[in-house]
């Protein structure tokens, strides 16, 4: 008897113990998904719209326009001699016509030699500052990018983008600069044109019949 009483308390407890445990709580709802924050840039012009673009810009021009004045007259004495040969050539003296095809030859060609030289240099010097002021820029877009919550940023800068179209919201180039001016300031910062275009290549006169 002792026993069964013993058990009975025992089994109510248990009972009561199930009868009153919670219910568990319905899983939460997965948060939505965060719809990215995209920008666009042009880069390139970013670079050269700067001062520190700028300046070096009207350096390039400093080195290079004087020796493009120097080709481009090489090239207009090659022309006119080129012409000579061509309505004078068939009356010239043999001697004489062939020395000056002789010399045209050879003056086209180092024309075009010293033309692909300074091509070159150009690129060189053009690459060297894209370079450096584009490691900074880089620095300066993830800075800004992540300070007002971009999750993107995209280069616009070549006609081959596959961006079709961007609200002008959505352009940061013109705060880039403004940024970049504050951070990297030039003591003289001379208005100027893009960096020089490449000189053109010299053309090959035809030789006189």
């Amino acid at each position: 008897m002792y026993l069964r009483l013993l058990c009975v308390p025992a089994c109510l407890t248990l009972c009561a113990f199930a009868q009153t445990a919670p219910a568990s709580a319905p899983e939460a709802a997965p948060a939505p998904a965060k719809t990215p924050k995209v920008a666009v840039i042009q880069f390139q012009a970013a670079v050269l719209s700067t001062a520190e673009g700028k300046a070096a810009s009207a350096a390039l021009r400093a080195k290079f326009d004087p020796k493009k004045v120097d080709v481009d007259k090489r090239q207009a004495d090659l022309q006119s001699m080129n012409d000579k040969l061509q309505k004078g050539g068939a009356t010239m003296a043999p001697d004489a016509r062939n020395k000056m095809q002789e010399d045209l030859a050879r003056g086209s060609r180092n024309l075009q030699h010293d033309i692909d030289d300074l091509n070159s240099e150009l690129q060189q010097d053009e690459g060297k500052i894209m370079q450096d002021m584009g490691a900074k820029m880089s620095g300066l877009i993830q800075s800004y990018a992540t300070k007002h919550g971009y999750s993107i940023v995209l280069d616009v800068s070549s006609e081959q983008t596959p961006v079709l179209w961007a609200d002008a919201a959505s352009n940061i180039t013109a705060d880039i600069v403004k940024e970049y001016d504050v951070l990297h300031p030039v003591k003289s910062a001379a208005a100027a044109p893009a960096i020089s275009a490449p000189v053109a290549p010299a053309g090959t006169p035809t030789r006189a019949k």
